[in-house]
């Protein structure tokens, strides 16, 4: 599928896509990473060393650029094309609501819709174009967690 991708659509689209997404994450994550406000806040026991989270992120990011580029190929118009630039949108304004508003409750309702997403995603994505839908399952494996990690970070930092 991919193989035919490349002959419909150009090798400038893939990596506009992977450009777009990788981009976008790292330009996101650097604007608005982790600062001390994030480092004074309780954390669960299963919060990663912050180290983690750029090789995970740029991985999954590659991923997502060339899944959609081939959504966009093969059908630029579908449902699956208008859920992966809402994920986008979401994903890339998840990380300013957390770390530069510091408002971890609407970032856990930001991250939820998100999820949601992109599993919304794989199911549009798993009949037509299935590597698109595969590439985006640790995405949504890595989300979940990242849901998780959201929502404990909200619990035990709460006020009052």
């Amino acid at each position: 599928m991919a193989d035919v991708a490349l002959k419909r659509g150009n090798i400038g689209g893939l990596i506009a896509f992977i450009a777009l997404a990788l981009g976008g994450g790292i330009a996101i994550g650097a604007a608005t990473g982790p600062d001390a406000w994030f480092a004074a806040l309780a954390k669960p026991s299963f919060n990663p060393p912050n180290w983690v989270f750029a090789p995970v992120w740029s991985t999954l990011y590659v991923m997502i650029g060339v899944a959609g580029w081939l959504v966009w190929t093969h059908a630029r118009s579908s449902l699956a094309m208008k859920l992966w630039w809402l994920q986008l949108v979401l994903n890339f304004s998840w990380s300013p609501t957390f770390f530069s508003l510091h408002r971890p409750g609407l970032a856990l309702a930001i991250i939820v819709v998100l999820l949601g997403t992109i599993w919304a995603f794989v199911a549009a994505t798993a009949r037509r174009l299935p590597v698109a839908a595969l590439l985006f399952v640790p995405y949504g494996l890595w989300v979940l967690f990242a849901t998780a990690l959201n929502a404990a970070l909200f619990i035990l930092n709460r006020a009052g």
